[in-house]
C-alpha cells in the first residue's frame, strides 16, 4: 500500500472528477445513438434498471477495490486474487483499455475537427460538404486524435490534484450550464415535446438479447466501469469517504447528463425529419444537418460541440490515468510515470491508425471492448473485492459503519446477484451472436 499516494482534496471534488470521467462519450455520443438503434424508450427503461440494480453496486465494488488496495488495476487484482491470476487479469484489462482508447481518441479527434468547423464557419449547404470531406480524411482525423492524446497525457503528467482535479472543476460545471441552455432552446421548437414523448414510448417487441446486452453495456460504459478507471480513482479517495453515497451521486449526475443530452439531440433530430438510427455516426453526420437548419445553429452548434469535446476529454484523461497509474506501480526506479507516459504515446499513436481510417472498426472496438470487456472487467472486480474482504470489512469500507439491516442485504446482492447477472447477460449475448 502506498501511504504517500495522492488523494482527491474533498468529497465534492471526488464526485466532480468521477462525473467528469463518466460523462462525455458515453452520455452524448453513445447514449442517444444507442437509444435510437435499440427502441428508444424500451432501451431507456432497461438502462435505468441496470444502472440502479447492477451498475451502482458494481461501481461500489470497484471503488472499494481501489481504495482498500490503494492501487491501480494490476496491483489491486494481484492483492485481491493472488499474484499469478490477479496479475494476468489486471494486465489483460489494462491492455483492453489501451485498445478501446485508441478508438475513442479518434472520436475525440472527430469532435475537435467538428468544433473547429462549427466555430469558424458553422454548418450550412456550403460548409457541410467540406466538413464531410475532412471527416472522411483518415490522416487528418488521425492528426486530431494524436493532438488529443498529447493533451490527455499532459494532464495525467501534472498529477491528480494539479491536473485531473483542476481541469474537472472547470469543465464539468461549464458542460452542465451548456446542456441546460440547449435543452431549454430545444423545447422552444414547436412540437418538440411530442417528438420526445413518441420516441420514449416503449416498444416491447424490440426486447431481445441484443437490446439487453446493449442496455447493460451502456450502463457500465456510461459510468466508466470495467475494473480500471474506477479502481484507480477509488485508490485516490479519502479513507473516511462514504463509497455508496459517492457511487449513487455519480450515477445520478451521470444519468441526468445522459438524459439532458438526449432531450437536446432527439427532438432536434426528429424535428427536422432526420434519422435517429444512424448509429455511431449520428453525432457527426446527422447533427451538423440539424445545426444548419436550426435557428441560431451556428452558435448552438459551436457551444454544444466545444462543451462536448471538453467533457469527453475528461473521459479520455481517466482512461489514460487508469493505464499510466496501473502500469507505473509495477516499475521500479525514478519517475516511472514519465517513462510510462512516453511509452504510452509511442504505443498508442500507431494503434489509432485503423480507427482513423475505418468507422466500422470503431464500432467493433466499441462493441467488444467498450461493452463486452468493460462488463467482464467489472464483474471480475466485484468478485475480487467481495471474496478478498470479509462481509464486515467490506461493509465498513462502503458505509463506514455496519448498523442497518439493509447493509447485509446489499452485501449479499453485490456478492451474488451482481456478478451472476453480469455473466448471464454476457453468456446470452455470446449465444445469440456466435451459436444461435
Amino acid at each position: 500500500m502506498q501511504q504517500n499516494r495522492e488523494k482527491f482534496s474533498s468529497r465534492f471534488v471526488t464526485i466532480l472528477v468521477m462525473v467528469g470521467a463518466a460523462v462525455g462519450l458515453g452520455n452524448v455520443w453513445r447514449f442517444p445513438y444507442m437509444m435510437g438503434a435499440n427502441g428508444g424508450g424500451t432501451f431507456l427503461l432497461f438502462y435505468v434498471f441496470f444502472t440502479v440494480l447492477i451498475a451502482i453496486p458494481a461501481m461500489t465494488g470497484e471503488l472499494t477495490l481501489g481504495r482498500k488496495t490503494r492501487s491501480g488495476s494490476i496491483k489491486a487484482f494481484e492483492t485481491a486474487m493472488g499474484s499469478v491470476l490477479g496479475r494476468y487479469i489486471g494486465w489483460i484489462l489494462v491492455m483492453c483499455f489501451l485498445i478501446s482508447t485508441s478508438a475513442y481518441l479518434v472520436i475525440l479527434g472527430n469532435l475537435m475537427s467538428a468544433s473547429l468547423m462549427a466555430v469558424s464557419s458553422g454548418f450550412d449547404a456550403n460548409s457541410i460538404p467540406e466538413y464531410e470531406a475532412n471527416f472522411a480524411n483518415g490522416w487528418l482525423q488521425y492528426m486530431f486524435a494524436v493532438v488529443v492524446l498529447i493533451g490527455a497525457l499532459f494532464v495525467v503528467y501534472l498529477g491528480v490534484v494539479k491536473g485531473i482535479e483542476r481541469v474537472s472543476k472547470v469543465i464539468v460545471p461549464l458542460f452542465a450550464m451548456v446542456l441546460i441552455y440547449l435543452v431549454v432552446r430545444t423545447f422552444m421548437l414547436e412540437g418538440a415535446t411530442g417528438y420526445m414523448l413518441d420516441f420514449l414510448t416503449p416498444d416491447w417487441s424490440r426486447v431481445n438479447n441484443d437490446l439487453i446486452f446493449a442496455a447493460l453495456g451502456q450502463a457500465f460504459f456510461s459510468l466508466g466501469l470495467g475494473g480500471t478507471i474506477l479502481v484507480i480513482y477509488g485508490s485516490y479517495m479519502s479513507k473516511d469517504e462514504n463509497i455508496i453515497n459517492t457511487a449513487a451521486s455519480t450515477a445520478l449526475l451521470d444519468g441526468g447528463a445522459a438524459l439532458m443530452a438526449t432531450l437536446f439531440i432527439v427532438p432536434t433530430v426528429l424535428f427536422f425529419g432526420l434519422n435517429m438510427s444512424q448509429g455511431p455516426t449520428l453525432l457527426f453526420h446527422t447533427m451538423p444537418q440539424a445545426f444548419a437548419a436550426l435557428p441560431g445553429g451556428h452558435f448552438i452548434g459551436s457551444i454544444f460541440l466545444i462543451a462536448l469535446f471538453l467533457v469527453a476529454f475528461l473521459s479520455t484523461v481517466a482512461t489514460v490515468e487508469a493505464v499510466v497509474g496501473s502500469i507505473s506501480e509495477r516499475l521500479q526506479g525514478t519517475n516511472p510515470r514519465k517513462k510510462i507516459i512516453l511509452a504510452l504515446f509511442l504505443i498508442e499513436a500507431p494503434m489509432i491508425i485503423p480507427s482513423a481510417h475505418d468507422a466500422d472498426f470503431i464500432a467493433k472496438v466499441d462493441l467488444y471492448f467498450g461493452s463486452g470487456m468493460q462488463i467482464l472487467g467489472s464483474g471480475l472486480a466485484v468478485l475480487a473485492i467481495t471474496r478478498f474482504l470479509s462481509k464486515f470489512e467490506f461493509l465498513q469500507q462502503v458505509f463506514g459503519r455496519v448498523s442497518l439491516v439493509w447493509h447485509n442485504h446489499f452485501y449479499l446482492w453485490i456478492r451474488t446477484v451482481v456478478p451472476i447477472t453480469i455473466f448471464i447477460v454476457l453468456a446470452m449475448y455470446l449465444w445469440s451472436q456466435f451459436i444461435s
